[in-house]
């Protein structure tokens, strides 16, 4: 699945004003359980994640988003649904709970 980077300049333009599931990967480099989260994000396919927009959040470069959203762990998932959290994730998910998620989400 195709993602993007959101940082604090593009935040407005790609998730308040998105009509589409918003779905927000906290992570970092450093993070074992991160690189899981995101490998398995990727291997999402087009057709589980229609009308899902994936976008990540690199914690040390934006740390005000993340304080924003409060993440205190990572990989945080954060799903937003017209502007508001609709539901939030601490660790690792499958790809099936996952596509549950989104699904329940979108």
């Amino acid at each position: 699945m195709k993602h993007t980077e959101l940082t604090g300049r593009n935040y407005e333009s790609v998730v308040v004003n998105s009509k589409e599931l918003v779905v927000i990967d906290f992570w970092a480099t450093w993070c074992g359980p991160c690189r899981m989260m995101g490998q398995t994000l990727e291997d999402l396919g087009d057709e589980e994640t229609t009308g899902v927009k994936l976008c990540k959040v690199n914690v040390d470069e934006e740390a005000e988003l993340a304080d924003k959203f409060s993440v205190r762990v990572i990989p945080t998932l954060v799903f937003i649904k017209d502007n508001l959290i609709a539901f939030r994730a601490e660790g690792v998910k499958t790809k099936d709970q996952l596509i549950a998620l989104m699904n329940k989400y979108k």
